[in-house]
């Protein structure tokens, strides 16, 4: 009786040793399994957001007083964007030579020109233009502008040459009132003053002892505004009421004259990288061409988005048809 039942003890005792040695691997299976599954969904990333990287940097834009309109506002509108929001635009003028230079020296991420780099530096800088990326933003018309009590609202090349090269000095001698001319000039630095000598007056030109010289576009216009008898020239980003534009040979400076090509005096707006740029202001020179801006900021501004043109120009002032 007494062996019965140590042999049953014994049968239970194995039972038992035998539940709690599962139990104890049964803990260790199930965590594992858990940890598998973890591992999978993280690199699987099926279940996990992934992170757009958010670029953060600043950008210095300098030159060109035609194109500084279109830079300002359409770089408020860029940083205003939550993917951009890091990203600081600083925008100058100081004129297309100063633009040029400034990218070129490194001093500046992108130079605001109307004219091509090329036509800047020539000879012993042309290595300068070499290590430039153009990218052109849009078209830009100039045209005279006067001082509403000049009485004269049409000139011919003609008399555009003799009135910026002071042979002509008094307004009644082209048919308007008998108001002395007053000179309202751009640097030698300025594009807009490039374009209008090239275009509209077909040379290059002195600067006149008593001609006014503006740093400007803006300060030109307040000053042919303000001026009884001035005359200056001007973006057509510019023109407003306070001054009379003047038709060039009987052409008025209209988008449509621009396009078709029968108003001579524009010019393309350039964004120029010394090299190709970086991610920061490659994003901001993207937002430039989109068609957010083209649509909208190029045309309310004045400009005229250069996919409208029906003709092109290159930098030795060739026109062909597109």
């Amino acid at each position: 009786m007494r062996k019965s039942l140590l042999l049953l003890m014994a049968i239970v005792l194995t039972f038992t040793l035998a539940a709690c040695g599962g139990g104890k691997n049964t803990p260790s299976n199930t965590t594992g399994d858990k940890g598998n599954n973890a591992s999978q969904g993280a690199s699987g990333g099926q279940n996990t957001p992934t992170d757009t990287k958010q670029l953060e940097g600043s950008i210095l834009a300098v030159g060109s007083s035609a194109l500084q309109p279109l830079v300002e506002q359409a770089s408020k509108k860029f940083m205003e964007k939550a993917e951009y929001s890091k990203i600081t635009v600083l925008v100058q003028g100081g004129g297309s030579g100063t633009g040029l230079t400034q990218v070129a020296e490194g001093q500046s991420d992108i130079g605001n020109s109307d004219i091509f780099a090329e036509e800047k530096f020539k000879d012993a800088d042309a290595s300068k233009a070499e290590g430039l990326v153009d990218h052109q933003v849009g078209v830009v018309a100039m045209a005279a502008v006067a001082n509403p009590g000049a009485g004269v609202d049409n000139l011919t090349k003609q008399q555009l040459v003799d009135i910026f090269t002071g042979k002509v000095k008094n307004w009644k001698e082209i048919g308007g009132a008998d108001q002395k001319i007053v000179l309202v000039n751009r640097p030698a630095s300025s594009g807009t003053r490039k374009t209008f000598e090239t275009y509209a007056l077909g040379q290059s030109t002195e600067d006149l002892p008593e001609a006014i010289q503006e740093e400007s576009s803006g300060n030109v216009k307040k000053l042919v505004a303000e001026t009884p008898g001035a005359i200056g020239y001007l973006a057509l980003s510019y023109l407003d009421q306070t001054v009379t534009v003047i038709k060039y040979d009987g052409v008025d400076a209209t988008e449509e004259n621009v396009v078709d090509g029968k108003y001579p005096v524009w010019a393309y707006q350039h964004m120029y990288t010394k090299g190709e740029p970086n991610e920061v202001v490659k994003a901001f020179l993207d937002f430039m061409i989109s068609p957010e801006v083209q649509d909208n900021d190029v045309v309310e501004l004045g400009y005229i988005p250069a996919s409208k043109m029906k003709i092109s120009r290159d930098v030795k002032g060739t026109v062909t048809q597109k």
